[in-house]
């Protein structure tokens, strides 16, 4: 992981002083992009420990289409990487909202409502291109959608807006543009996220995972997390790890378990904590 490392130093180094809405304030660049061949290994942080199950459920959540926090908690119990943000959108709302989110990540992935009230599933929609049409220029899934992103209708806006696949030769690539970036806690989390998600649709469609494409629009390092950075950065990376996901028949993007995913010869520095701005 030390491309990841590498855009880490360039923000601490080169970035800019720049406000924001959490009040904390960040050293900030605009416009990263990285690449990451599966076939070097799954591109798992390892100068920090990557909360695997917390990632992975995380995932599983925005697939089944749900934006209630109490499905993320059934999946994976010990999740709480949503549970600052629900609260503030509870504080913004002064609603009882029983768990609900907003139509954040999944509704949009899986629900997209049209002018006219049509409901889109843009992820089957886009793994069926894969399928039918792998040379189609139009294998998108966006969660940006600019009707729904008021502090009164989300917890967060998406972050992560839209992410594209392509096919050659047998192999499945995807890229994913990220238009805000929490380059300390945020973003191991979502290249490995996004990798794991190329796995499972490569798997489904009979493909190989090729290359997992990150592009970033405002990276940045919250200033309460410099010194967690700097720490990092002293580190050494260790090998990246391999993943493994259990074969069980899977043949549609539904079919998977948390206990389905496992990274093997996971070696890794201790974990640094840092408070997430919200």
């Amino acid at each position: 992981m030390r491309k990841y490392l590498n855009q880490l130093e360039k923000v601490l180094i080169e970035g800019t002083n720049q406000t924001d809405r959490t009040g904390v304030g960040t050293k900030s660049i605009f416009g990263l992009q990285e690449r990451y061949r599966m076939s070097e290994g799954f591109p798992a942080v390892t100068t920090k420990k990557l909360a695997w199950k917390v990632m992975a459920s995380e995932l599983l959540w925005f697939i089944s289409g749900s934006s209630n926090l109490k499905d993320l908690k059934a999946i994976y119990p010990e999740n709480r990487i949503w549970d600052a943000n629900y609260e503030d959108y509870s504080k913004r709302t002064q609603k009882n909202l029983d768990g609900d989110m907003g139509r954040i990540y999944g509704c949009q992935w899986r629900n997209w409502v049209t002018a006219e009230g049509k409901i889109v599933d843009q992820l089957q929609d886009a793994i069926d291109l894969v399928r039918q049409n792998p040379d189609s220029r139009r294998i998108i899934v966006s969660s940006w959608n600019p009707g729904e992103i008021e502090p009164e209708q989300v917890a967060l806006p998406p972050c992560h807006s839209f992410f594209q696949f392509y096919v050659s030769n047998n192999k499945l690539s995807l890229h994913m543009y990220q238009r805000s970036a929490d380059m300390f806690l945020g973003v191991p989390f979502n290249i490995a996220s996004y990798s794991l998600l190329l796995h499972m649709v490569a798997m489904i469609t009979n493909l190989e995972a090729d290359e997992f494409v990150h592009t970033i629009g405002d990276a940045h390092i919250y200033l309460n997390a410099l010194d967690q950075v700097k720490l990092q950065l002293k580190r050494t990376p260790k090998p990246l790890p391999k993943l493994h996901i259990e074969r069980r028949g899977q043949e549609e993007i539904d079919d998977f378990l948390l206990e389905d995913f496992h990274l093997r010869k996971y070696k890794h520095h201790e974990p640094i904590a840092a408070k997430m701005a919200v």
